[in-house]
């Protein structure tokens, strides 16, 4: 089953086991509520670019976009996407879906034992006709920042900066984080090696110009027609 949420600013994209999108939606609402009332405690929370320490009274989610706001280097709604993307894949496999793939805005937590294709939509041409082919037991993340596509907070000019983790929400900051890293062609080989390297990153990839960086485990890349696959990093 594949559908779409929206709410505000989350517009996701849900693939799952039938019946379970209200749940899916309820899952959603939790996670924004969660960050929505950190935000209201300290607006602060909402806008710094730099790392934020978690309080004792933080929610859990909350709690996980601080840690992995202090491993990126970023502010914690660096990692708000794929907070609320784990927070709902987290959901599903509770309530007993055998796969979920949550994609919100480049975003991705993903669960599935079987092999599926993921897409890239990036402004180069090396991902047009290619696609990742992944399977895990396990929720993961695949995050991806970018400066030319989408609305994404970039400070460098990757035009695809692409993060693999076992967690989700670190993920997604770190993707912001290495996007940030290439600033041109000859930054990015270093910036993939600074990224790749930090504790609890997989692997890691970046386009910028005609140039592409990968460092550590990525995923098997195989042909694909990305315009018919589900979600897609970006």
């Amino acid at each position: 089953m594949r559908f779409g949420l929206s709410y505000r600013e989350s517009i996701l994209t849900v693939v799952c086991d039938d019946g379970l999108r209200d749940a899916a939606f309820d899952a959603m609402m939790e996670a924004r509520y969660s960050v929505e009332s950190k935000i209201s405690e300290d607006p602060f929370f909402g806008i710094t670019y730099d790392p934020y320490p978690a309080s004792p009274g933080d929610d859990e989610l909350v709690r996980r976009m601080c840690d992995a706001s202090a491993v990126a280097g970023v502010g914690p709604m660096a990692g708000v996407a794929g907070a609320v993307a784990v927070h709902i894949a987290e959901r599903l496999v509770e309530m007993g879906s055998s796969y979920a793939v949550v994609e919100n805005g480049g975003d991705i937590a993903f669960y599935s034992p079987e092999p599926r294709l993921v897409g890239i939509f990036a402004d180069h041409p090396v991902f047009r006709d290619l696609a990742f082919s992944v399977s895990s037991d396990r929720i993961v993340g695949i995050c991806s920042s970018s400066r030319t596509v989408g609305p994404s907070v970039s400070f460098g000019t990757s035009s695809i900066s692409t993060v693999f983790s076992d967690d989700v929400i670190l993920a997604d900051c770190c993707a912001t984080a290495l996007g940030n890293l290439v600033r041109d062609e000859a930054s990015i080989q270093g910036a993939v090696e600074d990224i790749g390297s930090r504790a609890g990153v997989r692997g890691c990839m970046a386009c910028c110009g005609d140039k592409v960086a990968m460092f550590g485990d990525i995923p098997e890349m195989v042909p694909a027609d990305c315009s018919e696959l589900g979600p897609s990093p970006l």
